[in-house]
């Protein structure tokens, strides 16, 4: 008899028959974050391409989001014509070894393959699962597919295949129980349609992608500029771009020509613990741990420029979560450094190459470690070893001489993205490497922690150091530089883009950038990067602790448990959630409440309380607002702070009456103490609301705003009399 399934999501046992739970409705499989892929609950690693299952990995559960996704559409050129000389089986054996080495290519880079429309091909990036960098993927995705079927094409001339694809980025209504192999639409938008036109109008063998996409990667994808494209129903042409190449590889990044800011501290850790480490001969491990753009590529960078500068050996080696990683692939581009190989190198060239290195370094065993290592970073040579120590200390070897022949600094970028068997490898080069200068230098997301909890524990030198955000002075220059840099006014925005970044550079970096190319004001909407990062750290929550998160964004940047009680009935476990979101650093436990009685929180930042809330689509947001209207009026007094809270929240939730009152009685309270500016801004609000036909209660409100702004006029007359008579002038009260 089948054991029976716990739910991931609120551990209830289910049947072992049953595709959802019966108590919370969840589904009751793993969803890889990589190809998107289900595979079932007692898997470890991915059925489909490999990859480790890690916390997060179930889905987030059914209903609807609003998202910032790619959709990819690609066609075949011409199919329709040439299909009429086809047998019709002729005609299926060709879109079938079609479809699937789009699918593959378009599921390697993370998408999924929402529909087969006849001879085209529609991908989604961005749904059910954010990744970050969803446009890049989207677009390398492309690239890859004009490769494959260039390469098509080589393996049987005959065929003589074109294809015509269509990137583009925007807002979608995303529905997440989508069955897409059943033909159920994933992704509902204008981004959809503006793709397919895009698509439509480009030219054969090429790549257009929209304004959106293009901005999201330019400064990773090299792009050609074309004449925008008439889309049918709209009202502007469309700006269009054809993507040429990506010449850097995934993960990597330019560096800013502005300097380094606010990193000196670090800095100099990092340069005291290499002093150390080469004066004692004595291995290091380093972790700088940080959210995506918080600038631990640039402090390496800076860091390693300098040890180079005294004579240190740099390596650098990236871990990538798509486009043909090896199960080593940050430790295979090292020894590929080393060999000086490229990727392109044919297999015999390539491990030529390494007997070289091998013989040149003096490593014992010779051919067979150049055997060793070749099966390690998967050159795809024969022969096969009888368990992995044997490989790992062929390893060891290469990496003890590279550091007695001279001082050595290799470094793992992206460590969150490699799998157990390269995370093991460090921790053995760490632990068993002796009596040479050698520093690993990692860096790591913190949800490298959730995958490896125990990781650096136990090692003989272990070091972690935590990057915060900029302090404000450093944040403020930075956008101060970068604006200036590009010509715009620095002193003017800075102190704002610097405040809503909240110290991250590469957000500082983003806002600068869409400000530069007036895709933003300062106080407009986020640009795609700074969402993509957030949503893709927010999707590897716990479904039931994202939820919880979505639910307090409503509330505010301060939010109260009981206020989310009224949306969760699941008791206890509610704390337990908030417990674990504040050890995950994404919400913080507030000292004081100003609901007595009730526990405070806030969110870290109120970046990812925008993004949260941007996700949950209107009609959540409207249930929401009225269960927290609701608990704010049981739970506080008519105070003015209370009342336009109220009014903030019933408007939300569509009562505009219960608003209009709330607005009225914080406008009276405002002008009670002598804030008439604010109260002459309340009664405007409330107007707005107040319907054309009730022409009695726009009467008294217009009148009431009338008041409010003759006192406001006198309001500088009062205070010159009140300093002339020597009092304190009117104003509102100070606590």
């Amino acid at each position: 008899m089948a054991e029976r399934q716990q739910c991931p999501q609120c551990r209830v046992e289910n049947e072992p028959d049953q595709r959802y739970c019966g108590s919370c409705g969840a589904h009751l499989a793993l969803i890889c974050l990589v190809c998107g892929e289900t595979s079932p609950l007692e898997f470890k690693f991915c059925g489909k391409c490999g990859t480790e299952f890690k916390l997060g990995s179930f889905p987030q559960g059914i209903g609807e989001e609003r998202r910032v996704v790619t959709v990819l559409f690609a066609d075949l050129v011409g199919f329709t014509a040439r299909a009429e000389q086809l047998d019709p089986e002729d005609v299926r054996a060709l879109l079938g070894s079609f479809y699937a080495r789009l699918r593959a290519e378009i599921e390697s880079f993370g998408g999924t393959v929402e529909k087969f429309i006849g001879d085209a091909v529609m991908a989604v990036f961005g749904a059910p699962v954010a990744h970050g960098d969803d446009p890049e993927r989207a677009v390398r995705a492309a690239l890859a597919i004009q490769d494959a079927i260039g390469q098509m094409n080589d393996a049987d001339p005959d065929l003589d295949l074109q294809v015509r694809i269509a990137v583009n980025t925007g807002e979608a209504l995303v529905s997440l129980g989508a069955k897409t192999n059943e033909g159920e639409a994933l992704v509902a938008g204008d981004v959809v349609n503006t793709a397919s036109r895009l698509q439509a109008s480009a030219p054969a063998g090429s790549i257009v992608v929209g304004e959106e996409t293009q901005r999201s990667t330019k400064s990773i994808i090299e792009y050609r500029a074309v004449d925008p494209v008439a889309v049918k129903g709209k009202r502007a042409p469309v700006a269009a771009w054809v993507a040429l190449s990506a010449p850097s590889a995934p993960g990597e990044r330019t560096a800013k020509r502005v300097p380094m800011l606010g990193r000196q501290h670090e800095l100099a850790l990092l340069r005291g613990m290499w002093e150390r480490t080469m004066a004692e001969g004595r291995p290091h491990v380093v972790t700088i741990f940080g959210p995506a753009g918080i600038g631990k590529s640039r402090l390496a960078g800076e860091f390693g420029e300098l040890a180079s500068q005294e004579g240190a050996r740099v390596i650098k080696g990236r871990s990538v979560p798509y486009g043909g990683s090896t199960a080593y692939g940050a430790f295979a581009q090292h020894v590929k450094q080393c060999a000086k190989m490229f990727d392109s190198d044919p297999i015999p060239v390539a491990y030529e190459k390494l007997e070289q290195a091998v013989a040149r370094l003096g490593l014992a065993g010779g051919t067979e470690t150049a055997n060793h290592l070749a099966i390690l970073i998967g050159l795809g040579v024969e022969g096969a070893v009888a368990e992995r120590q044997t490989l790992f200390f062929s390893a060891r070897q290469l990496v003890e001489v590279l550091a007695r022949e001279q001082p050595t600094i290799l470094v793992f970028e992206d460590l969150h993205w490699a799998d157990s068997g390269m995370l093991d490898l460090l921790e053995m080069l760490a632990s068993r490497v002796h009596d040479v200068p050698l520093l690993l230098l990692t860096l790591a997301r913190p949800d490298l922690l959730s995958a490896r909890p125990g990781w650096g524990g136990g090692l003989p030198a272990y070091t972690a150091l935590r990057l915060e955000p900029l302090r404000e002075e450093d944040a403020r220059d930075l956008a101060a530089r970068l604006l200036a840099e590009a010509g715009e006014d620095g002193a003017r925005y800075a102190a704002n883009f610097a405040e809503a970044a909240e110290g991250n550079p590469l957000f500082i970096e983003e806002l600068a950038a869409s400000l530069v190319e007036r895709a933003t004001q300062p106080t407009g909407e986020l640009p795609t990067s700074i969402r993509s990062i957030i949503s893709a750290r927010l999707d590897v929550l716990p479904a039931a602790e994202r939820a919880t998160l979505l639910d307090a964004s409503v509330v505010g940047k301060i939010f109260w448990r009981g206020a989310l009680a009224t949306m969760d009935s699941s008791g206890d476990a509610l704390s337990e959630r908030l417990d674990s979101l504040e050890g995950r650093d994404l919400i913080r436990r507030e000292p004081v409440s100003r609901i007595q009685g009730d526990q405070q929180f806030s969110f870290k930042h109120v970046l990812i309380r925008d993004v949260a809330y941007a996700t949950l689509p209107r009609a959540k947001r409207r249930e929401r607002h009225a269960s927290v209207a609701r608990y704010l009026e049981e739970a506080t007094a008519e105070s003015a702070q209370t009342a336009e809270a109220l009014a903030h929240h019933w408007a939300e939730a569509g009562d505009e009456e219960r608003a209009v009152h709330y607005l009225l009685a914080a406008a009276d309270l405002a002008g009670q103490g002598w804030a008439k500016d604010h109260a002459v801004d309340l009664y405007r609000q409330a107007l707005k609301l107040v319907p054309e036909s009730d022409r009695e209660r726009r009467r008294e409100v217009l009148r009431k705003q009338a008041v409010a702004m003759q006192m406001l006029w006198h309001v500088p007359d009062a205070e010159s009399l009140a300093r002339q008579a020597g009092a304190s002038p009117p104003g509102p009260e100070k606590n």
